[in-house]
């Protein structure tokens, strides 16, 4: 298999160091250069111990030729960084997959709201390819420039897209009820995120507008072709990884097996696992892996439509999901370096 030169910009946060763990066992990646302005010149393994033996490589300044002999850079930085170096990548034809939500939004003035800056290359709004597969997958594949999806949009879009795509729900009364792990805040110091401060309590947070809703509500009125209307309420939970998503709708007919939709959906997708009717889907069955786990229930009294919808905030939600796009733009099987079991306990 021919080896992928790959750079990573950033790599010091939790989903840099889940793409490197999971790259350390993908048999086509050769991961070539890493940077960080903080820890320039300090090994990989010095930071994480736990790539001992893995990585050689030491972090270093960005600069704008080190890219020059990847084939794939993934950003692994906060909101604002990947834009600034996109254009340059772009030109040369380096294909580059962004964790953050930089490419994300389609439309520059609503991304600049809920951001808070200036795009510092609109242009490539439209070039970018919004890196769900299960919807996207045949844009990812010619695609240079990919956004890799937030974990909660992962989750919550997955769990809607059938019920949506068979025209199934009311669209305008969604309710999306999520809870995360603390790993998604990232890993800088916070008080709201010491262990005693979430151990032992759950809480909302971001209730009046999260800046996942609207990469949410977009997806989901990509996949409908018509407005709607989306609460969405994100829970911090006392727990390192994982996502869980609770979401309704109001069903337009009462003659469904939601059951028979889903599975017929997702048949075909190696990262999406219906479960079994009268399931119960826990965040422990997918730590660790890039898989999203998902039960629908039809509430034939209220006839509404309910989802429950799990995955590892880190992993498919952000650095699993980041290979496998990688692995679809560079014509490689789809689940190489990600056909992992759950961790657990």
């Amino acid at each position: 298999m021919k080896k992928i030169n790959i750079g990573i910009i950033g790599g010091t946060g939790y989903t840099g160091v889940e793409l490197l763990r999971l790259l350390a066992a993908h048999p086509a990646a050769n991961v070539v250069c890493i940077t960080s302005r903080s820890e320039d010149g300090r090994l990989v393994s010095d930071l994480y111990p736990s790539l001992r033996g893995h990585y050689d490589l030491a972090y270093q300044t960005p600069a704008p030729t080190l890219f020059d002999d990847c084939d794939v850079v993934f950003a692994a930085t906060p909101n604002g960084v990947a834009m600034k170096y996109a254009e340059s990548l772009y030109e040369k034809g380096i294909k580059l997959i962004d964790f953050s939500a930089d490419f994300r939004i389609n439309d520059e003035a609503i991304w600049s709201k809920w951001y808070g800056m200036e795009h510092a290359c609109p242009h490539l709004l439209a070039q970018a390819v919004y890196g769900l597969p299960e919807f996207n997958r045949e844009q990812i594949r010619g695609a240079t420039l990919v956004a890799n999806p937030g974990c909660y949009p992962t989750a919550v879009q997955l769990g809607y897209m059938p019920l949506l795509k068979n025209d199934l729900i009311e669209t305008d009364s969604l309710i999306a009820d999520c809870k995360s792990g603390a790993s998604g805040a990232g890993r800088n110091a916070s008080t709201g995120l010491l262990y005693s401060e979430i151990s032992e309590s759950v809480k909302a947070y971001a209730a009046a507008g999260h800046r996942h809703l609207p990469e949410i509500r977009q997806g989901l009125q990509e996949m409908t072709g018509e407005p709607l209307n989306l609460v969405f309420v994100p829970h911090l939970m006392p727990m390192i990884r994982g996502i869980h998503a609770t979401l309704y709708a109001k069903l337009k007919r009462s003659d469904v097996d939601l059951q028979a939709i889903f599975e017929k959906a997702y048949a075909d997708e190696p990262f999406v696992d219906v479960m079994p009717a009268g399931s119960h889907p826990d965040t422990r069955s997918v730590r660790g892996t890039n898989m999203c786990r998902i039960a629908v229930y039809h509430l034939k009294e209220a006839n509404q439509a309910l989802v429950l919808s799990v995955e590892d905030n880190v992993v498919k939600g952000a650095a699993g999901q980041a290979i496998q796009n990688m692995n679809i733009m560079m014509g490689l099987e789809e689940t190489t370096g990600l056909n992992l079991p759950a961790l657990v306990p």
